[in-house]
């Protein structure tokens, strides 16, 4: 068994509280180049870890509160944590990575993968300062739930809330897999589990002539932002999926014209595929004419519109909420089909999504269940009814 490394004046309250306060912390060698420091406070001290030049603070002391083993520590527990933070790995310098790095790292990955920086941005706009400079090794369960339980209090929707709360997550996660150092990935997992209302489907759905409206609106505010809505609108993909469309992925020569469509990345590492998706000869022929000129691979929309601000003016003009978003044409195209009567296979592959997806967030929408016609039969029928005799 390991010997436990001692210090005589920091192992117990008692020797501790005998100590002068001061700001310069008291330290103790706990492993070579790892020192365990301790502030003497007015108050409760704190524990800090030492090491390659870097000091981070990560815990209270006992001296007046029993420990918790979380924010609250003894000697030995600190001392753990303390080597734990320290070294992952012998030989690493650099200071432990904080929750705005952590961010940063992940924006970057999303850039570099083609998913949507969207995602980092609204993260961005909703960490609190306190938050940001935080340790990622160091962040507690409490912490990231009251994190997002004060973006509900701003009057964020659980759901909102619930989405900003898991790019978060990925974010954590990702700096994890660099760190060996991060080990408490319980914290994030258990801290910012799904909220209870998150999955309430609040879906804006359109009429057609609606959807009509708004994309000849689009094409009033700017033709090439124009015929970006006009291909969400009529393949209900994500706009990440239409920003890596490329001339080669137009297919217009065929009887039917097609786009084959790429995959979205959406949380995910996997390889992209193209799926046909079926589109109608005035857009095929709207989408060869921008595609003249261009690289048969490079890409079919250049300009990197912020949908949500150019998309505004034109909801306004038509006099609809201000919660109608480029989205809304993604929910309405997959309840038109579903209306229509295409299996629920077919409108999850063509809207890349899955079977589950569709079923939990559009199944008011869902025809010809065959599970009607099984317990149909078995309704009874009554000769008559006493509410229906009275009424007579």
């Amino acid at each position: 068994m390991a010997r436990r490394t001692r210090s005589a004046f920091l192992e117990n309250r008692t020797a501790r509280l005998k100590l002068a306060i001061r700001k310069k912390p008291y330290t103790a060698l706990i492993a070579p180049g790892i020192f365990l420091a301790y502030r003497r406070n007015a108050g409760p001290g704190t524990w800090s870890v030492k090491c390659n030049g870097w000091l981070k603070r990560f815990g209270l002391a006992d001296d007046h509160e029993e420990a918790n083993g979380e924010s609250v520590m003894t000697y030995w527990q600190a001392l753990e944590k303390a080597k734990s933070l320290a070294r992952a790995g012998e030989g690493n310098s650099e200071q432990p990575i904080i929750v705005d790095e952590a961010v940063d790292s992940y924006e970057a990955d999303l850039e570099t993968r083609g998913g949507r920086k969207y995602n980092a941005t609204q993260l961005r706009l909703h960490l609190t300062d306190s938050l940001k400079s935080k340790a990622v090794a160091l962040l507690t369960e409490r912490e990231l739930r009251d994190w997002r339980a004060g973006l509900v209090k701003k009057e964020l929707k659980p759901s909102s809330a619930d989405r900003i709360g898991r790019s978060l997550k990925a974010a954590l996660a990702l700096a994890a897999r660099h760190d060996k150092r991060i080990t408490n990935a319980g914290t994030w997992t258990n801290g910012l589990k799904k909220l209870p209302d998150s999955e309430v489907a609040r879906n804006v759905i359109l009429p057609d002539d609606t959807v009509s409206a708004l994309v000849s609106g689009s094409y009033d505010e700017d033709s090439d932002f124009g015929l970006l809505i006009d291909v969400l609108a009529e393949t209900g993909a994500r706009e990440s999926q239409v920003f890596r469309l490329t001339p080669a992925d137009l297919q217009d020569h065929l009887t039917a014209p097609r786009l084959m469509m790429p995959t979205s990345k959406k949380g995910k590492s996997r390889q992209t595929e193209h799926r046909p998706l079926p589109i109608s000869s005035r857009l095929a022929k709207a989408l060869r004419q921008q595609a003249t000129g261009r690289a048969a691979h490079a890409p079919l929309f250049d300009k990197m519109w912020n949908l949500a601000t150019t998309f505004r003016p034109v909801v306004e003009r038509l006099g609809l909420a201000p919660k109608v978003t480029p989205y809304a044409l993604r929910h309405s195209s997959i309840v038109r089909q579903l209306l229509k009567g295409v299996p629920t296979r077919v409108v999850a592959s063509h809207h890349d999504t899955s079977v589950q997806m569709i079923e939990r967030n559009y199944s008011r929408y869902i025809l010809g269940d065959p599970t009607d016609a099984l317990t149909r039969a078995t309704l009874l029928e009554f000769e008559r009814s006493p509410r229906l005799a009275q009424a007579a």
